[in-house]
């Protein structure tokens, strides 16, 4: 069965940091495309970043850049998010998402065809 499994979402206070995991069961992420996507309550999902299938080239939402990184560790079938100097903006449902032909750097999550169900990311005093 094939599934994204997201993990590490908490409540963390301003200026905190966090490392979102997210693990692929049942396919092999080394051909894929892979990207963080986010909703807040109200609003519509948003890309915040995305890494390459083939040199991995990172992209990131303007709003993020410099604050969060995206990795990948193919041996681990695993994508990560390390999120610091975290804002009460940044709170959302952080979303992982795959694809194999979607162009690098393409945040529109009507290109991914896998995702993963969702972790919670609450920043707040």
């Amino acid at each position: 069965q094939v599934r994204l499994v997201e993990s590490g979402g908490d409540l963390v206070q301003p200026g905190g940091s966090l490392r979102l995991s997210c693990v692929a069961y049942g396919f092999t992420l080394d051909y894929y495309v892979l990207a963080w996507f986010r909703q807040a309550p109200g609003k519509e999902r948003e890309g915040v970043s995305c890494i390459s299938n083939s040199d991995d080239s990172t992209y990131y939402l303007d709003s993020v850049k410099d604050r969060f990184t995206i990795s990948r560790d193919n041996a681990k079938n695993t994508v990560y998010l390390e999120m610091n100097s975290l804002k009460p903006e940044d709170t959302a449902v952080y979303y992982c998402a795959a694809d194999r032909w979607v162009v690098a750097g393409d945040l529109n999550p009507d290109e991914y065809d896998y995702w993963g169900q969702g972790t919670q990311v609450t920043v707040s005093s």
